[in-house]
């Protein structure tokens, strides 16, 4: 069975930073590409950043390129997103997703497994 949990969540302000992680188990993690995905209140969940099975190519939303990095260590089954720059609309829910094979993805439908989110909340 595969699980996948998000921690690093949690209250900042403006400007700061925060890095996201995402353990992986019950598979060999570089089985997946993987992506993380967001919530905001009263949004639709919306595509962050995803990296292939080895990490060597990833794409990022415009809205946080320059921003976020997604970044992963497959020796410790971890996907990584590290946030800086933050601003009040990155305020959202944040989700880690698995997806089968070594393509890069940006739709919520083709991701296979999800984590249970993690609240991220910048204030100003």
């Amino acid at each position: 069975q595969v699980q996948l949990v998000e921690s690093g969540g949690g209250l900042v302000q403006v400007g700061g930073s925060l890095r996201l992680s995402c353990v992986v188990s019950g598979r060999t993690f570089s089985s997946f590409a993987m992506g993380w995905f967001r919530q905001g209140p009263g949004k639709e969940r919306e595509f962050v950043a995803t990296i292939s099975s080895f990490g060597g190519s990833t794409i990022h939303a415009d809205s946080v390129r320059g921003r976020f990095t997604i970044s992963r260590d497959n020796a410790k089954n971890t996907l990584y997103l590290q946030m800086n720059s933050l601003e009040p609309e990155d305020t959202a829910v944040y989700y880690c997703a698995a997806a089968d094979g070594n393509y890069l993805r940006k739709k919520s439908d083709e991701y296979d497994y999800w984590g249970q989110g993690t609240q991220v909340t910048v204030s100003s």
